[in-house]
């Protein structure tokens, strides 16, 4: 870490004042990849009677976090410096039901012609020493402003409802311990990350098995009405029918 001197100083505060103006088009880029999450949200809600999204959140790093953060990774104070080693000023955060929807949605973001993935890291399937879990993806976007494009880095979490409960909790106690955990903390910690792994598996299977429950009950409704040989208003009528049995489950005998 570098030693804060007197110039350093000075050219702190000349930063600060270009940052507020530099983080203004990372703005831009959350509000560009907001748009294209909140399309996909619809679409599944309009299209597929399923939403995937439980809820969305985005933050901007404060110019006073991007200072903190250049003095402790040692990086140049410029922002062409600043652009090309931190690439979480822009974050989204997705939460989603099922840890299946997260590589679904991860699938269908990166599919975007405009969306450059730059990195991804799957804490899925290689959790951190602690039991964190989650897939981290940093892309670039495009922001057009008056006078020109700029690619901007945006970096977008997804994980489950189990997942984020566990990094909101963790997150208060390693600051609340001045990121000092007692040891018998840190183990009991961990033991809830597996918990809520356990948890989120069981519910996978759960919802996979009323994925295959409903398409059965919806082929069998196929073979008892022929719906191709039916006049208009029959087929609207029988669509309302058949939907409505879909909306509620038999009950188990």
């Amino acid at each position: 870490m570098q030693p804060l001197t007197q110039e350093n100083l000075t050219q702190l505060k000349q930063l600060r004042t270009e940052l507020t103006r530099f983080t203004a088009v990372y703005k831009f880029a959350l509000d560009e990849v907001n748009t294209k999450i909140n399309i996909l949200k619809d679409e599944f809600s309009y299209i597929h009677d399923y939403n995937p999204i439980e809820h969305c959140s985005s933050r901007l790093k404060s110019p006073e976090s991007i200072l903190k953060k250049i003095y402790k990774k040692n990086i140049e104070f410029s922002l062409g410096s600043i652009k090309e080693n931190i690439k979480d000023i822009a974050g989204i955060r997705i939460i989603c039901s099922f840890k299946s929807d997260i590589y679904a949605l991860s699938e269908m973001i990166q599919n975007q012609k405009d969306i450059e993935l730059i990195e991804r890291k799957d804490y899925i399937q290689n959790p951190k020493p602690n039991g964190y879990q989650s897939l981290h993806l940093i892309v670039k976007v495009p922001v057009f402003l008056s006078d020109r494009e700029e690619k901007v880095c945006v970096e977008i979490q997804i994980r489950t409802i189990a997942m984020d409960f566990w990094a909101s909790l963790e997150h208060k106690i390693y600051y609340k311990y001045d990121k000092e955990i007692p040891n018998r903390l840190a183990t009991e910690l961990k033991e809830a990350a597996d918990s809520a792994a356990a948890l989120d598996e069981k519910m996978e299977k759960i919802h996979s098995e009323v994925k295959e429950l409903k398409n059965k009950q919806l082929n069998e409704l196929d073979e008892v009405f022929d719906v191709s040989s039916m006049t208009a208003t029959q087929d609207k009528f029988m669509q309302g029918i058949i939907q409505q049995l879909l909306k509620e489950p038999k009950k188990l005998e």
